[in-house]
């Protein structure tokens, strides 16, 4: 995913974080903040030391995230900024099941436009 895709800024994180509203389910948590007149929307992914003790660990799961969510772009909708945080219940997922679970918080969170998102098992 290009870097435009991107919440860079702790400025923009915070922001986010504070005006936007939250949703969860047991592995992510989804802040989402509208943002008007955007060509596309922006993501930033967080994954503490407590999902994973070694930076290995949380850059798998980043790079999962990121997959699924360079998956889904077309169905994500431009006009948000969102952050995924993912929870210590996530440690342990692999691809499906990180593509599962995101796939149902960004459906809580009303990020996806479409309700017809088909999760595949791999």
């Amino acid at each position: 995913m290009r870097k435009s895709y991107r919440v860079k800024t702790e400025r923009d994180f915070q922001k986010v974080f504070k005006e936007g509203q939250s949703m969860a389910n047991r592995g992510f948590v989804v802040y989402t903040l509208p943002k008007e007149n955007q060509k596309h929307f922006r993501v930033g992914i967080s994954v503490g030391k407590k999902v994973g003790h070694t930076a290995v660990a949380r850059n798998r799961l980043k790079r999962f995230i990121r997959a699924t969510l360079t998956e889904l772009k077309p169905e994500i909708k431009p006009d948000l900024d969102f952050l995924v945080i993912a929870r210590p219940y996530a440690r342990d997922f692999d691809m499906g099941r990180t593509k599962k679970n995101l796939i149902h918080v960004l459906r809580l969170a009303k990020v996806l436009s479409s309700e017809e998102t088909e999760i595949e098992e791999k």
